[in-house]
C-alpha cells in the first residue's frame, strides 16, 4: 500500500484494536501489536513501511525510541532503588548479569553471531518492563512477595537495561567504524562522556525551570519534549549515537531531582509512549519480510527460547535468591516468569537499523530474534504461569479483600472493622495525617492517588476485589470508581453518598455504572457518618446462628444500621438499600450502633469495634 494517508489510518484503527483487546484480555498489549504487524506485513501485504515513510523511517523510530527511554528512565527513583527488598536489588545486579552471559553465549553459537553482536542481543534480553509483567501479574494472581519482587524487578530493569544496551551499542558503533582499539576506546569514552554531560545539564536546566515555575503549565510537556528532541539531536552532532544516552540521562536526572513535580509530564509521556509504541511496533513488525518471518520459527529460535526459558531465567534466579528467605516453590515461579518486552523490541529494531546501515555482519538477525523471543515468552508464559502457580499453591486466593479510597476517620473505623473480620485492607489517601493514624491503627496503606501512574505501577492489588470509595470528596469518587471498574467490575465498585448526591435531582446525578453503587441507605451520607462516628456510634459485628436470625437482629433496640454483610464464605456484601438478600446462619452483619460518649482527644483514632 503506497497511500500514506490510509496507511497511517489502518495504522491507527489496527493499534487501537491490539490496545483495546489486550486491555480486555488483560495480556500485554506488545503481543497484539506485532501480530497485527506480521499479518499487516508480511501476511497481508497492507503495509509497506519503506515505501510509505521512505527517509523519514529512520529518524521516526529514532526518536520515538528516544521518547520511550526518556519515559522509562523518568520511573526509575534512586530512592527507591536503595529502598527495595535485598531480592530485588540481587535480581538486578546478580540475576541479569548471569542472564547476559547465557544468552549471549547461546546466540553466538546457534546463530554464528559475533561475539560483538551477541553481547548486545545478550543484553537486550535481560530488560522485562512492566508494561508486560503487570499484566500478566494481574492474571496469574501469585503470591504478594513473588509478584512484588517481579513488579519492582520489571520497573528498576527497565531504564537500566537500555541504558546498558545503549553503552554495548555504543562500543559496537566505535570498533565497527575501522578505529584501532585505543581509537576505538577512545571514541566510545567520548560519546559516554557528551551523552552523560548533556543529558545532566539538560535535566538539571529544566528541572530548574520548573521549580522556578518559569513556564506556563501548558507549556511544560511541549517544552520538554522540544528538550528532548534538541538533546537527542545535539548529542548525536557532537558524538555520532550518543543522543539515547543522553535523553536516558536527560530523565533519569529530572526523575531524581528534589522539588520537581514531573507528574503532568510523566503523564503526557506515558500517552506519547503508548502512541509511539502502538505504532512503532506495528510498522517495525511489518517491515520483516517473509523469509524473515518463517525464519522466526526455525530450530535454532526455538533453541534459543528454551535456554532463556529453562536455562537463564532459573539459573540466575537461583543465584540471586540463595541463602534468601524465598521459598523454593517462589524461586521456581520467580525462574518461570520473565517476558520480554517493549524496550526490547524498539531498541533492537532501531539498533538493527544503524548496525546494518554500518555494515555489521548479523544485524538484520536482531530484530526476528528479539520478536520471536518476545512472542515466545508472551504467549508460552500467559499460557502456563496461572497453572503453574496452582500446582505450586501460591497462588492468591480468591480477590475477597477491599481497597477503600480515604483514611479519614470514617474509613479508618469501617477498615479496622473489616480486617477484623479476616478481610485484607488495603487503604489509600494522599493525605499523610490519615495515613499516619491509619498505620497506627494496624491497617495496609497505600499513600498517594489509586488512580495515578504511579500506583498503576506500585499499587499491590493481591487478594483485593473490591473498591470502596469513602472520600468527602465526590469527584475523587467518582474518578477513582470508573478507574477501577476493568480491574474489579461494575459489581465490586461502591462509593459512600454525600450530601451533594442526595441535594441533586436525578438528571443531575452521575450514573452509578460510573460511580459504582451508593452505599448503605439514602440518608445515611459520609457527613452523618462522620458526625455519628465523632459522637460515640460504634462499628459492631453480629454472628447469626439458628437461635439468633436476622429477624431478630431487625428487632433490636435502637434499630441497629446495617452496613456490610459476610457470607459463611467470606465474601464481602455491603448493604445497598433497594437490594434483596437473605443472610443465613454464619453469616456476620457489621452494623453501626449509636451510643453516644465524650468525645476523644484524638479524633476518634481510638474507637473500638465490637465483636
Amino acid at each position: 500500500m503506497h497511500d500514506s494517508a490510509m496507511a497511517i489510518a489502518i495504522i491507527g484503527i489496527a493499534a487501537l484494536a491490539c490496545q483495546w483487546g489486550a486491555w480486555k484480555a488483560r495480556l500485554p498489549a506488545i503481543l497484539f501489536l506485532l501480530i497485527a504487524g506480521l499479518i499487516l506485513g508480511p501476511g497481508l501485504g497492507w503495509l509497506t513501511p519503506d515505501d510509505i515513510f521512505g527517509n523519514l523511517l529512520f529518524p521516526l523510530v529514532s526518536l520515538a525510541v528516544a521518547v520511550i527511554l526518556f519515559e522509562g528512565s523518568l520511573t526509575l527513583n534512586f530512592e527507591e532503588l536503595g529502598s527495595t527488598t535485598k531480592v530485588v536489588q540481587r535480581m538486578i545486579t546478580v540475576a541479569a548479569p548471569i542472564t547476559w552471559i547465557i544468552v549471549t553465549v547461546a546466540a553466538h553459537l546457534l546463530f554464528d553471531l559475533s561475539w560483538q553482536l551477541s553481547v548486545l542481543f545478550g543484553a537486550l534480553m535481560v530488560v522485562t518492563g512492566p508494561t508486560v509483567v503487570t499484566p500478566l501479574l494481574r492474571s496469574v494472581r501469585p503470591s504478594e512477595r513473588v509478584a512484588n519482587i517481579l513488579r519492582w524487578e520489571g520497573i528498576i530493569i527497565d531504564p537500566i537495561g537500555a541504558l546498558l544496551v545503549v553503552v554495548v551499542y555504543e562500543f559496537i558503533v566505535t570498533q565497527s567504524g575501522g578505529e584501532a582499539f585505543s581509537q576505538s576506546l577512545l571514541l566510545f569514552l567520548e560519546i559516554i562522556v557528551i551523552g552523560l554531560t548533556v543529558g545532566a545539564a539538560a535535566g538539571y536546566t529544566l528541572g530548574k525551570i520548573l521549580i522556578q515555575r518559569r513556564l506556563p503549565e501548558y507549556l511544560q510537556n511541549l517544552a520538554t519534549l522540544s528538550i528532548l528532541f534538541m538533546v537527542f539531536t545535539f548529542c548525536n552532532h557532537l558524538a555520532h549515537e550518543s543522543g539515547l544516552l543522553g535523553v536516558t540521562v536527560m530523565g533519569m536526572w529530572l526523575g531524581n531531582m528534589r522539588g520537581v513535580h514531573i507528574h503532568n509530564i510523566l503523564n503526557f509521556k506515558e500517552n506519547l509512549t503508548i502512541l509511539f509504541i502502538s505504532g512503532l511496533f506495528i510498522i517495525l513488525a511489518a517491515r520483516l519480510t517473509l523469509e524473515q518471518l518463517i525464519g522466526i520459527f526455525t530450530v535454532a529460535s526455538l533453541l534459543l527460547l528454551l535456554v532463556i526459558q529453562f536455562v537463564a531465567r532459573p539459573i540466575s534466579v537461583a543465584l540471586a535468591t540463595l541463602g534468601s528467605e524465598v521459598k523454593v516453590r517462589e524461586r521456581i515461579l520467580l525462574g518461570w516468569i520473565a517476558p520480554r518486552g517493549i524496550v526490547a523490541a524498539a531498541v533492537s529494531a532501531l539498533f538493527a537499523l544503524r548496525l546494518a546501515e554500518n555494515g555489521v555482519k548479523g544485524a538484520d538477525l536482531l530484530v526476528p530474534l528479539t520478536f520471536a523471543v518476545i512472542l515466545g515468552t508472551v504467549v508460552f508464559q500467559s499460557a502456563t504461569s496461572r497453572p503453574l502457580a496452582k500446582l505450586l499453591g501460591i497462588v492468591e486466593p480468591e480477590p475477597r479483600g477491599v481497597l477503600i479510597l480515604g483514611a479519614n476517620q470514617v474509613a479508618r473505623r469501617i477498615g479496622k472493622a473489616l480486617k477484623q473480620q479476616d478481610l485484607p485492607v488495603l487503604m489509600c489517601d494522599s493525605n499523610w495525617d490519615n495515613i499516619r493514624l491509619a498505620r497506627m491503627d494496624g491497617l495496609k496503606t497505600f499513600y498517594g492517588n489509586p488512580v495515578s501512574e504511579f500506583a498503576s505501577q506500585r499499587l499491590e492489588l493481591s487478594g483485593i476485589g473490591n473498591l470502596i470509595a469513602l472520600s468527602p470528596l465526590r469527584e475523587l469518587n467518582v474518578i477513582t470508581g470508573m478507574h477501577f471498574r476493568s480491574e474489579f467490575g461494575d459489581r465490586h465498585i461502591f462509593s459512600v453518598r454525600t450530601s451533594a448526591d442526595n441535594k441533586k435531582t436525578e438528571k443531575h446525578q452521575v450514573a452509578s455504572q460510573l460511580k459504582g453503587a451508593a452505599l448503605f441507605s439514602s440518608d445515611l451520607t459520609y457527613t452523618k457518618l462522620a458526625s455519628l462516628m465523632g459522637s460515640g456510634a460504634e462499628i459492631r459485628a453480629t454472628r447469626l446462628t439458628e437461635e439468633f436470625t436476622i429477624e431478630d437482629f431487625d428487632r433490636q433496640e435502637g434499630k441497629p444500621q446495617l452496613l456490610f454483610v459476610i457470607t459463611n464464605k467470606g465474601k464481602l456484601k455491603p448493604f445497598i438499600e433497594g437490594e434483596d438478600f437473605s443472610p443465613g446462619k454464619d453469616w456476620v452483619l457489621l452494623s453501626l450502633v449509636h451510643q453516644p460518649k465524650p468525645k476523644s482527644r484524638d479524633n476518634g483514632n481510638d474507637a473500638t469495634v465490637a465483636a
